[in-house]
C-alpha cells in the first residue's frame, strides 16, 4: 500500500512500497517534517480521502482520482512535465517522446524521463503511462514490476506487448 502526506494545499507525496527496509524507512522519514505533526482536521480528511482513493484506484474499483494535489515542490519544467501527464487517460501509454513534444521538443524526452523520477506522486499523476517509443516500459520508481502491475490493471500491458510484437515484425521485414 502506499503511503500518503499532504497539507492544506493538496496530496503532496505519495511513497510507493519501497525495495529494501532501509529504503521505506528513508522515505519515511521525509514524511515527518515539521509540517505533517499536527494536521489540522480538514487536511487530515483529505488525507483520509486519498487513502480511500488510491485504495479503491489500486483494487481495480476506481479510474480516476479526485483529491487536490500540491505539485509546489517541483520545477517549472518538472510541473510541466506532470500537467503533460495528467493529459494521459486511464488504460492508455504515451512515450517519453510524445511527452517531450509538449513540454519543449522531441530532444528533451531524457530530461522527461528524469522529471518522472521526481514526481512526488505517483499514480495520481500517472507517470507509469509513460514508455519508451518501442513500447518497452522504459522505468518507474516503484520498480518495473509494479509499472507492469499498474499497467495490467489499466488493460494496458497486453496493448503494449502486441505493439512491440507488431514493431518487431516490421523491423524484421525492413
Amino acid at each position: 500500500m502506499a503511503t500518503v502526506n499532504g497539507g492544506r494545499a493538496g496530496i503532496s507525496r505519495i511513497i510507493l512500497p519501497q525495495p529494501s527496509c532501509q529504503a521505506v524507512e528513508t522515505a519515511l522519514d521525509s514524511l515527518h517534517s515539521p509540517r505533517a505533526s499536527g494536521l489540522a482536521p480538514a487536511s487530515r480528511a483529505v488525507l483520509d480521502d486519498a487513502r480511500r482513493q488510491l485504495e479503491e484506484f489500486l483494487e481495480g474499483r476506481r479510474r480516476a482520482l479526485t483529491f487536490p494535489v500540491d505539485l509546489s515542490a517541483g520545477t517549472a519544467f518538472q510541473r510541466r512535465v506532470w500537467r503533460a501527464i495528467l493529459a494521459i487517460p486511464y488504460g492508455r501509454a504515451r512515450s517519453y517522446r510524445w511527452v517531450a513534444t509538449r513540454v519543449g521538443g522531441p530532444a528533451y524526452a531524457r530530461a522527461v524521463g528524469l522529471a518522472l523520477g521526481a514526481n512526488p506522486v505517483p499514480i495520481v499523476v500517472p507517470c507509469h503511462r509513460v514508455v519508451a517509443s518501442d513500447s518497452s516500459l522504459g522505468g518507474f520508481t516503484g520498480g518495473l514490476h509494479m509499472k507492469r502491475k499498474l499497467l495490467a490493471l489499466e488493460g494496458t500491458l497486453p496493448l503494449l506487448a502486441r505493439e512491440r510484437h507488431h514493431q518487431s515484425l516490421v523491423n524484421r521485414h525492413s
